[in-house]
Protein backbone atom coordinates (compact mmCIF):
# COMPACT_ATOMS: atom_id res chain seq x y z
CA UNK A 1 0.00 0.00 0.00
CA UNK A 2 1.37 3.24 -0.53
CA UNK A 3 1.64 5.80 2.19
CA UNK A 4 2.45 9.77 1.79
CA UNK A 5 4.88 11.13 3.95
CA UNK A 6 2.34 12.60 6.43
CA UNK A 7 0.50 8.96 6.78
CA UNK A 8 3.91 7.82 7.73
CA UNK A 9 3.90 10.71 10.64
CA UNK A 10 1.08 9.55 11.50
CA UNK A 11 1.93 6.05 11.97
CA UNK A 12 4.97 7.11 13.80
CA UNK A 13 3.13 9.52 16.20
CA UNK A 14 0.53 6.52 17.01
CA UNK A 15 3.35 4.26 17.94
CA UNK A 16 5.30 6.46 19.93
CA UNK A 17 2.25 7.63 21.95
CA UNK A 18 1.18 4.37 22.62
CA UNK A 19 4.46 3.47 24.24
CA UNK A 20 3.76 6.41 26.46
CA UNK A 21 0.30 6.06 26.81
CA UNK A 22 -2.44 3.35 27.96
CA UNK A 23 -4.63 4.53 25.34
CA UNK A 24 -4.72 6.47 22.50
CA UNK A 25 -7.21 9.23 21.02
CA UNK A 26 -7.46 11.45 18.18
CA UNK A 27 -7.03 14.41 20.62
CA UNK A 28 -3.72 13.52 21.66
CA UNK A 29 -2.48 13.33 18.00
CA UNK A 30 -3.74 16.50 17.15
CA UNK A 31 -1.98 17.60 20.99
CA UNK A 32 1.45 16.18 19.89
CA UNK A 33 1.71 17.15 16.46
CA UNK A 34 0.20 20.35 16.75
CA UNK A 35 -2.54 20.01 13.71
CA UNK A 36 -6.56 20.15 14.02
CA UNK A 37 -8.63 17.53 15.52
CA UNK A 38 -10.73 18.08 11.60
CA UNK A 39 -7.01 16.80 10.12
CA UNK A 40 -6.41 14.10 12.41
CA UNK A 41 -9.80 13.00 11.90
CA UNK A 42 -9.61 12.75 8.18
CA UNK A 43 -6.10 11.42 8.47
CA UNK A 44 -7.43 8.44 10.28
CA UNK A 45 -10.11 7.98 8.16
CA UNK A 46 -7.57 7.32 5.27
CA UNK A 47 -5.61 5.11 7.72
CA UNK A 48 -7.97 2.87 8.97
CA UNK A 49 -9.73 2.75 4.89
CA UNK A 50 -5.83 1.46 3.73
CA UNK A 51 -6.05 -0.87 6.93
CA UNK A 52 -3.02 0.81 9.02
CA UNK A 53 -5.42 1.56 12.30
CA UNK A 54 -8.52 0.46 13.66
CA UNK A 55 -10.58 3.86 15.70
CA UNK A 56 -12.96 2.06 18.24
CA UNK A 57 -16.23 3.43 18.97
CA UNK A 58 -14.97 4.72 22.11
CA UNK A 59 -12.18 7.15 20.04
CA UNK A 60 -9.24 4.55 21.48
CA UNK A 61 -6.87 4.42 18.03
CA UNK A 62 -4.97 1.37 18.14
CA UNK A 63 -2.56 0.40 15.04
CA UNK A 64 -3.18 -2.85 12.67
CA UNK A 65 -0.21 -5.11 12.21
CA UNK A 66 0.52 -3.35 8.63
CA UNK A 67 0.22 -0.27 10.85
CA UNK A 68 2.53 -1.27 13.71
CA UNK A 69 5.13 -3.11 11.42
CA UNK A 70 5.12 0.35 9.12
CA UNK A 71 5.26 2.73 11.75
CA UNK A 72 8.28 0.60 13.23
CA UNK A 73 10.05 0.71 9.91
CA UNK A 74 9.49 4.92 10.09
CA UNK A 75 10.82 5.19 13.39
CA UNK A 76 13.86 3.32 13.26
CA UNK A 77 14.36 5.35 9.83
CA UNK A 78 14.15 8.73 12.10
CA UNK A 79 16.43 7.21 14.99
CA UNK A 80 19.18 6.00 13.11
CA UNK A 81 19.50 9.44 10.95
CA UNK A 82 19.22 11.67 13.52
CA UNK A 83 21.75 9.42 15.66
CA UNK A 84 24.03 9.75 12.83
CA UNK A 85 23.71 13.59 12.01
CA UNK A 86 23.91 14.05 15.63
CA UNK A 87 26.36 11.15 17.07
CA UNK A 88 28.67 11.24 13.57
CA UNK A 89 28.67 14.23 11.73
CA UNK A 90 28.46 16.56 15.12
CA UNK A 91 25.19 17.97 13.52
CA UNK A 92 23.33 19.93 16.24
CA UNK A 93 20.51 17.48 17.39
CA UNK A 94 17.65 20.22 16.41
CA UNK A 95 18.69 19.95 12.83
CA UNK A 96 19.92 16.71 13.18
CA UNK A 97 16.44 15.69 13.86
CA UNK A 98 14.24 17.79 11.37
CA UNK A 99 16.59 16.87 8.87
CA UNK A 100 15.90 13.08 10.02
CA UNK A 101 12.25 13.70 9.84
CA UNK A 102 12.50 14.89 6.16
CA UNK A 103 14.97 12.53 4.75
CA UNK A 104 13.38 9.10 6.18
CA UNK A 105 10.71 9.30 3.78
CA UNK A 106 12.75 9.66 0.80
CA UNK A 107 15.64 7.55 1.50
CA UNK A 108 16.48 4.40 -1.03
CA UNK A 109 16.26 1.15 0.84
CA UNK A 110 19.70 0.56 -0.45
CA UNK A 111 21.08 3.55 1.38
CA UNK A 112 19.29 3.41 4.38
CA UNK A 113 20.55 -0.36 4.85
CA UNK A 114 24.07 0.52 3.80
CA UNK A 115 23.91 3.76 6.41
CA UNK A 116 22.77 0.85 9.11
CA UNK A 117 24.99 -1.53 8.19
CA UNK A 118 28.13 1.24 8.53
CA UNK A 119 26.60 2.32 11.58
CA UNK A 120 26.28 -1.32 12.94
CA UNK A 121 29.69 -1.95 12.32
CA UNK A 122 31.09 1.19 13.80
CA UNK A 123 29.17 -0.39 17.02
CA UNK A 124 26.26 1.84 16.86
CA UNK A 125 23.03 0.25 19.07
CA UNK A 126 19.55 0.92 17.68
CA UNK A 127 17.20 3.01 20.92
CA UNK A 128 14.05 0.80 21.87
CA UNK A 129 10.75 2.12 22.71
CA UNK A 130 10.17 1.24 26.49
Amino acid sequence: MSLHESGEDYLETIYLLTSRMPFVRSVDIANELGYTKASVSRAMRILREEGFVTVAEDGEVKLTKSGKKRAISVYERHTLITDFFNEYLGVNPVTAEKDACRIEHVISEETYLRLRTYMTEKGYQPKELK
